[in-house]
C-alpha cells in the first residue's frame, strides 16, 4: 500500500525524529512510504486566526502537493482534523471542491490510520514502563479517535498503561489560545499534568505532539518526574 507522508510544520521543526518513526512503524506494517518535500503549512494557524483568504492559499497549494490517489498520513489529529473537516468549508463554491472532499477522505491520523485502513495493532514494540494517555482535543473531537491508540499501545510489550482522571480534557495548548490566554491555558496544564502525576505514571502518551508540547514545557519548568513521548515513538521502540 503506497502512503503519503503529511508531516505539519512543528514536526518538521521540533520532533522530526517522531515523523521518522512513524515511516519506520507504517514501513513494518507493510506500507511504501513517499515523502513530497515541497510540502509546507496545511494552512490552520492562519485559519484560526481569522485569515481564511490566507489560509486558502495555503491550501491551495496542499491540494496540489497532495493530489496523487494515495492515502495521506500525518502524526497529528489536529492538522488532519483541519484538513478533513474544514477543506471543503474553507473551498466551497469553488473549481477546487472536488479536491478538497477527495483528500477530505484520503487523509488520516497515524493511529487512525493503522486501525481503520490496515488493520494492523501488533509492531513488535516494547517499552517497559507505566504510562497514561492523553486524548487530544483535534483526536477525540475532529477525528472520533479513542480506541486505536489504545489498540496499539495494549499490544505494546512491557507497557503498563493506565488512565488518568479527566483524560479527555484539554491540556491548555488550542493553538494561539495558549498565547492569548495565558493564565487560563496553565491552569489546565498544571491539571492535566496533576492527573497523570496521580496515576503513578512515569510517561505521557498522545497522538498529538503538540498538547505533548504544551506539557513538557510545563513538567521541564516545574521540574516534575515525567516525560512525554508520542506514539509514534512508543512504537518504533525496542526494535
Amino acid at each position: 500500500m503506497r502512503v503519503q507522508l503529511f508531516i505539519p510544520c512543528f514536526v518538521d521543526q521540533l520532533y522530526p525524529q517522531t515523523a521518522f518513526n512513524m515511516i519506520k512503524v507504517l514501513e513494518k506494517a507493510g506500507c511504501e512510504v513517499c515523502y513530497n518535500t515541497a510540502q509546507t503549512c496545511c494552512g490552520q494557524p492562519a485559519f484560526n486566526a481569522g485569515f481564511w483568504d490566507d489560509a486558502r492559499d495555503v491550501a491551495a497549494k496542499y491540494l496540489k502537493d497532495f493530489s496523487s490517489s494515495d492515502y495521506i498520513v500525518g502524526p497529528s489529529a489536529s492538522c488532519v482534523g483541519f484538513v478533513r473537516n474544514y477543506y471543503p468549508k474553507l473551498f466551497e463554491n469553488s473549481a477546487a471542491h472536488h479536491s478538497a472532499k477527495d483528500i477530505s477522505a484520503r487523509v488520516f491520523e497515524f493511529t487512525e490510520f493503522m486501525d481503520k485502513v490496515l488493520n494492523v495493532h501488533e509492531v513488535g514494540a516494547s517499552l517497559h514502563t507505566k504510562a497514561t494517555y492523553h486524548d487530544s482535543c483535534a483526536a477525540l473531537r475532529e477525528c472520533k479517535i479513542k480506541e486505536a491508540p489504545r489498540k496499539l499501545l495494549s499490544n505494546v510489550k512491557g507497557l503498563e498503561l493506565v488512565e488518568m482522571q479527566d483524560n479527555e480534557t484539554c491540556c491548555g495548548f488550542g493553538g494561539t489560545f495558549s498565547v492569548k490566554f495565558e493564565p487560563i491555558s496553565i491552569g489546565m496544564t498544571d491539571q492535566k499534568v496533576h492527573n497523570a502525576l496521580a496515576t503513578g505514571a512515569s510517561c505521557i502518551i498522545s497522538t498529538d505532539l503538540s498538547c505533548l508540547m504544551q506539557m513538557e514545557g510545563y513538567i521541564k519548568k516545574q521540574q516534575l518526574p515525567l516525560e512525554t513521548m508520542h506514539i509514534a515513538d512508543v512504537l518504533a521502540s525496542g526494535w
